[in-house]
C-alpha cells in the first residue's frame, strides 16, 4: 500500500545518480549531428535504471529521429519481432532502398522472403543469405540518418530474437559512417552460454547508486513524508539498486512512515525486482541455490566463513553461482556479486536454503571460536522461545553495547525479545533495544520497538518507555508534546527511581525552552521542586539549580539568577555526568562567560561518547558553537555547529539538527554573507514552522536582522527585531537580551533612540549581574551609538574598545571600531579614524569576514586613505588565508567539486567561488591542480 506517492510522470522524472552516463551518451548524439555515429551498450543488473536512462536520453534527443524497441521474453522465439518493433517507422522510407536491401527487409515485416535470395540464416524457418537482413538494416538506419540524426534504444535487448539482436550488433558496430546512435541496454547477469552478442562493443555499465542519490531518488517519491532514518533503512536494503528503491517506496504505508510499524525488510517478494531474480534463482541446481543462500545470509561481516563453507565441497557449485552473475568468490571471501540485491535474494530463496545456510556457517564460527556469530546464526534459525539462545544473545547485546557498537546490541536484542517465552522479558528487552536504536541513530526504529514493548510493560517499564520516547520527541518531534509527556513519566518515576524522574523533568524543561514556552518551564520548575524534594542525587541536584536558575531569567529577575547559575556551573565542573555539564554549559552561557561555557560544553561531548552514547552530543555542541560565538571566535563556532549538525542528522535528531543550521545561519550573517545566511534559514524554514522551535526561531530571525544590518538596510534590521518580541521568539528571553546590542544599532539608524535606550536598560541589567567583560563592553558600545555628545561617545567607545581586547572577542572589536571609526569621520577626525580603522580591516581578514574587510576598506577610503583597493591584510601562517578560506583550500586539494564544498560546509555556491578567488590571488595559483600542489 503507498502512503505518499509523487504523480509526476516517470519520464518527467530525474535520472538520479546517471549523470556521467546520460552525458557520455549525449555527446554521442552531438557527435552523430555532425555525421559520426556510434554503437553502445548500456549494461546493469535488472532494476539499476537502464530504461530510464534511455527515456532521459530520448527526451534529449531534440531535432533527431528516436526509434524505440524493447525485448521481450515472450516473443523471443518470434524471428524479427525486435526489428519489427525499432524499423516500424521506417517502412516508408524501406520502399525507397535499393531493390536487393528492400526484399531483405520482407521478413522484418513478416512478408515472405523473396524467391531470388537463398541461403540459410541459421535461424528456423527463417531463409535468406547470411549478411541480407543485417545489411539491409544498417543501410535502411544510414538512410534514415541522411536528413537528420538517428537514435535508436533497444532497452531489455538480451531478451531480443536471435535473428534482431544479431542484424543490430551488426548495424551498431558500423555506425560510425552514418549520423546515428544505437543503444543496446542488456542485463550484466552471468551466462553459462558464452560471449554475448554484443562483446566488443563499447559498454557503460551502471553501478549502484550512491548513498546519497538513493536518499534523494526516495524524496523525489516520498518527499518530507519520509523520515531521515527510515530513508536510511530503505537505502541499506536497496543496496543502490533504484528498482528496489521505487518499489520499497511504493510498499510503505502510514505505519511505516509513523513508526508503528517495522521498516519493510526487502522490495516486495511480487515485485518486478523479486521476481526476475527468482527466474534466475530457479534456474541453478540445489547445490548453486546453497552457495547463493550462504552468500546472501553471510553478508560482509561472514564473508571469510562463508568461503570455508563453499570450499568443502568440489567447487562446481560456487562456477555454477558465479557463472549466472549471482555471486563473486575471492582467495578468502564469498560474497554475492555487487549488483546482486541481497535482501532480494533472501526473499526469494526458499526457507530451507536460508536455515541451511545459516546452520553451516554456525557451525564455521563455531570452528573459528567465533562464539557471538556462531549464537547468532543460530538464532536466525531458531522458531520457537529458547531460554538458553536468548541468554546467549543477551551477553552478545551486552558486549556490543560496551563496545559502542550499538546497531549490533539493538538486532541482538530485538531477536532475544522475539524468542522470550514470557512477556514481560521481551518488553524488557525491547525496550533495551529501543535505546540501542536511538543511541545507533535510528529513532524510527526505536519508536517502532518501544510501540511493540507497551502492550507488554508494567507500569515502572512504562514509565521508562515514555522516558525514552519523550527524549525522542524532543529531539525530532513536537518540543510541546515532548513536555507534557516528559512531566507526565516523571510523575510516575519519582516515587521509586528518583535519578530517572529528575532527568525527565529536565528534558521537560529542556522541550519547554526550545518550544519557547517560559511559563510551561517555569510550572515545570515547581513540579521539579515538588517532586524531586531535597534529595541527595547529584542530577537532582544540578536539574533543580538549573530550574531554579533558568525560571529567574526568563523572568527577567537576572540579579537571583546569578547566584544559582553560578552554583550551577561549579557543579556541572565537579560532576561527570554528561547531561550536568551541558546544563552547566548553558548556564555559563547565560551568564556570559563564555570560556567556561565552551569547557563545559566539550567536556559534555567528550564524557557522552567516553560512555559510548552520542545521543546528547548535539545538544552539548549547540553550547559549544554558541559559547565561541558569544566571544567572537567564529571560526570555532563554525567548527562546532559543523560538527554538531553531522551528528544530528546521522542521529535522525532533527530539531537538533535546525538547532545547529541556525546558528550556522547566525555565523554566516555574522560575518555579513548574506547568500549563505539565507539559504541556511531557508533550510531550516519549514521545520521552524511545522514544529514551533521557538529558541531556533529567535536565532533565525536575530541572524536574518543581522544580515540586514550588515548591507545597510537598519530599517527592516529593527523590524525583523521586532519579530522577536512575538510569537515563540519572544519567550526566549536570554536570546532577545544578547541580541540587544545589534538591535540598538539598528534603532539608532532608523532614529528610534528611546525604544532602543529601554532596551538597553535590560541588557544592562543582565551585564551587570553576571559580570561579564564581553557584556559590558557591547553595553558601551551603545551608549556611544546614542550618546548626544561626542566627548560622551569618544569615551564610551574607547572603553568598549578596551574591554573587548580584555574579553579576546576579536569580531565585535572589530565591529566597534568600524562604528567608532565611522563616528570619529563624521566628527571631521579623519586621522584618528584611519588609525582605528587600518586594525579593524586586519582582524576582519583574520576572520575570513570577507564583507567587512570590504566595508571597513571602503570606510578607509572615504577617510582618505590612498589607494583605491582594501587595505593590504597581514598574511596569516604559512599559508596567509582565513580558516574558512584554508577549510575549502584543503577541500579542494582533496579533490572535492564546489558543489560538494558547500555541502560540506554548509555554505552557498556563490561563497565557495568568492572564497576560491581569493585563495588564488592570496597563493599566487591559477588551477586547482596547482593549490593541490601547493597543500601536498
Amino acid at each position: 500500500m503507498l502512503a505518499v506517492w509523487d504523480d509526476t510522470p516517470a519520464r518527467a522524472r530525474p535520472v538520479r545518480g546517471r549523470d556521467r552516463e546520460l552525458a557520455t551518451l549525449t555527446e554521442l548524439l552531438a557527435v552523430a549531428a555532425r555525421g559520426r555515429g556510434a554503437g553502445i551498450v548500456v549494461a546493469g543488473a535488472s532494476g539499476s535504471g537502464k530504461s530510464a536512462l534511455l527515456d532521459a536520453l530520448s527526451d534529449r534527443a531534440d531535432g533527431a529521429l528516436v526509434l524505440r524497441a524493447e525485448g521481450s521474453a515472450a516473443e523471443s522465439g518470434v524471428p524479427y519481432a525486435g526489428l519489427e518493433q525499432l524499423l516500424r517507422p521506417l517502412t516508408e522510407l524501406a520502399a525507397l532502398l535499393p531493390p536487393d536491401r528492400a526484399q531483405a527487409l520482407r521478413p522484418v515485416w513478416g512478408l515472405p522472403a523473396a524467391s531470388g535470395i537463398s541461403g540459410d540464416s541459421g535461424v528456423s524457418g527463417v531463409s535468406g543469405a547470411p549478411l541480407a537482413v543485417p545489411s539491409a538494416v544498417a543501410a535502411l538506419l544510414g538512410a534514415a540518418a541522411r536528413t537528420r540524426p538517428v537514435l535508436c534504444c533497444v532497452d531489455a535487448a538480451h531478451l531480443l530474437d536471435d535473428p534482431s539482436l544479431a542484424a543490430l550488433t551488426f548495424a551498431a558496430r558500423r555506425a560510425g559512417r552514418a549520423g546515428m546512435v544505437l543503444v543496446l541496454a542488456v542485463e550484466s547477469a552471468g551466462s553459462p552460454a558464452g560471449p554475448a552478442p554484443w562483446t566488443g562493443l563499447p559498454q557503460l555499465r551502471l553501478g549502484g547508486l550512491s548513498d546519497e542519490h538513493a536518499r534523494t531518488l526516495l524524496h523525489d517519491r516520498l518527499g518530507s513524508a519520509l523520515p531521515h532514518d527510515l530513508a536510511d533503512t530503505l537505502v541499506d536494503i536497496a543496496d543502490g539498486n533504484p528498482l528496489a528503491l521505487v518499489e520499497l517506496a511504493e510498499s510503505l504505508t502510514p505505519d511505516h512512515l509513523c513508526g508503528r510499524a517495522s521498516p519493510p525488510e526487502a522490495p516486495p517478494a511480487d515485485g518486478r525486482l523479486c521476481r526476475a531474480l527468482a527466474a534466475r534463482v530457479r534456474a541453478l541446481s540445489p547445490a548453486a541455490r546453497d552457495v547463493v543462500a550462504i552468500a546472501a545470509v553471510a553478508g560482509d561481516l561472514d564473508s571469510g566463513p562463508a568461503h570455508r563453507a563453499v570450499a568443502r565441497d568440489d567447487g562446481s557449485a560456487l562456477a555454477e553461482a558465479a557463472r549466472h552473475g549471482l555471486v563473486t568468490s575471492q582467495t578468502d571471501a564469498v560474497r554475492l556479486a555487487p549488483d546482486v540485491v541481497s535482501s532480494a535474494v533472501r526473499t526469494v530463496l526458499p526457507p530451507r536454503d536460508l536455515t541451511r545456510a545459516h546452520q553451516r556457517l554456525a557451525a564455521e564460527a563455531e570452528r573459528a571460536g567465533d562464539r557471538d556469530r556462531a549464537v547468532w546464526h543460530r538464532a536466525a534459525t531458531a522458531t520457537a522461545p529458547s531460554p538458553e539462545l536468548v541468554r546467549e544473545l543477551d551477553a552478545v547485546a551486552s558486549r556490543a553495547r560496551a563496545a559502542a557498537a550499538h546497531a549490533t546490541a539493538a538486532a541482538a536484542g530485538e531477536r532475544a525479545a522475539v524468542l522470550s517465552p514470557r512477556p514481560g522479558e521481551r518488553a524488557r528487552r525491547l525496550v533495551a533495544a529501543a535505546a540501542d536504536h536511538w543511541a545507533s541513530g535510528r529513532p524510527q526504529r526505536a519508536r517502532t520497538a518501544l510501540r511493540t514493548a507497551v502492550p507488554l510493560a508494567d507500569r515502572a517499564l512504562g514509565a521508562r518507555i515514555s522516558r525514552l520516547a519523550g527524549e525522542i520527541e524532543l529531539r525530532r518531534g513536537d518540543p510541546t508534546v515532548a513536555a507534557t509527556e516528559l512531566v507526565s513519566t516523571a510523575r510516575m518515576l519519582a516515587p521509586t527511581h528518583g535519578e530517572l524522574a529528575a532527568t525527565a523533568l529536565m528534558l521537560a524543561g529542556e522541550a519547554s525552552f526550545v518550544a519557547g514556552d517560559n511559563a510551561r518551564y517555569c510550572h515545570t520548575a515547581r513540579d521539579a521542586a515538588a517532586l524531586c524534594g531535597p534529595e541527595s542525587w547529584p542530577v537532582a541536584r544540578v536539574v533543580q539549580e538549573h530550574f531554579t536558575a533558568m525560571s529567574a531569567t526568563f523572568l527577567g529577575r537576572h540579579r537571583d539568577a546569578a547566584g544559582p547559575l553560578r552554583h550551577l556551573v561549579r557543579l556541572g565542573e565537579d560532576t561527570p555526568d554528561a547531561t550536568a555539564k551541558t546544563l552547566a554549559s548553558q548556564a555559563a552561557f547565560t551568564l556570559g562567560d563564555a570560556e567556561r561555557s565552551r569547557d563545559l560544553a566539550l567536556g559534555a561531548a567528550v564524557t557522552a561518547r567516553a560512555r559510548g552514547d552520542e545521543s546528547g552530543v548535539p545538544w552539548a555542541l549547540v553550547y559549544a558553537a554558541l559559547s565561541a560565538l558569544l566571544s567572537g571566535q567564529l571560526a570555532t563556532a563554525t567548527t562546532a555547529a559543523l560538527e554538531g549538525l553531522q551528528v544530528a542528522r546521522s542521529l535522525g535528531q532533527s530539531n537538533s539538527a535546525v538547532d545547529h543550521v541556525t546558528v550556522l545561519a547566525m555565523l554566516a550573517a555574522l560575518q555579513g554573507d548574506q547568500d549563505t545566511a539565507l539559504a541556511r534559514l531557508r533550510t531550516a524554514q519549514s521545520e521552524l514552522v511545522e514544529r514551533g522551535l521557538g529558541r531556533p526561531s529567535a536565532l533565525a530571525a536575530w541572524a536574518a536582522a543581522c544580515v540586514d544590518l550588515a548591507h545597510d538596510r537598519p530599517a527592516e534590521a529593527f523590524d525583523r527585531f521586532r519579530t522577536m518580541a512575538v510569537g515563540r521568539s519572544r519567550h526566549c528571553v536570554p536570546l532577545r537580551v544578547m541580541a540587544v546590542p545589534h538591535f540598538v544599532e539598528a534603532a539608532a539608524r532608523c532614529g528610534e533612540r528611546d525604544t532602543a535606550r529601554r532596551a538597553l536598560e535590560t541588557f544592562e541589567g543582565w551585564a551587570a549581574t553576571t559580570g561579564g567583560t564581553a557584556r559590558v563592553a557591547l553595553a558601551h558600545r551603545c551608549h556611544a551609538l546614542l550618546a548626544e555628545d561626542d566627548g560622551e561617545a569618544r569615551a564610551r567607545f574607547t572603553e568598549a574598545v578596551t574591554l573587548h581586547r580584555e574579553a579576546d572577542s576579536p569580531y565585535d572589536l572589530a565591529v566597534t571600531q568600524l562604528l567608532y571609526a565611522s563616528h570619529l569621520r563624521r566628527s571631521r577626525s579623519p586621522g584618528q579614524a584611519r588609525d582605528v580603522l587600518r586594525e579593524a580591516v586586519h582582524l576582519f581578514d583574520d576572520l575570513g569576514a570577507t564583507h567587512w574587510v570590504e566595508r571597513a576598506s571602503r570606510e578607509l577610503r572615504a577617510c582618505g586613505h590612498p589607494g583605491r583597493g582594501r587595505v593590504a591584510a597581514p598574511r596569516r601562517g604559512a599559508s596567509g588565508l582565513s580558516p574558512q578560506q584554508e577549510r575549502i583550500a584543503q577541500l579542494v586539494a582533496e579533490g572535492a567539486t564546489n558543489k560538494e564544498i558547500a555541502a560540506r560546509l554548509f555554505i552557498s555556491h556563490r561563497t565557495v567561488d568568492h572564497h576560491l578567488r581569493n585563495i588564488f590571488a592570496k597563493l599566487d595559483v591559477r588551477s586547482r591542480v596547482e593549490l593541490a600542489a601547493h597543500f601536498h
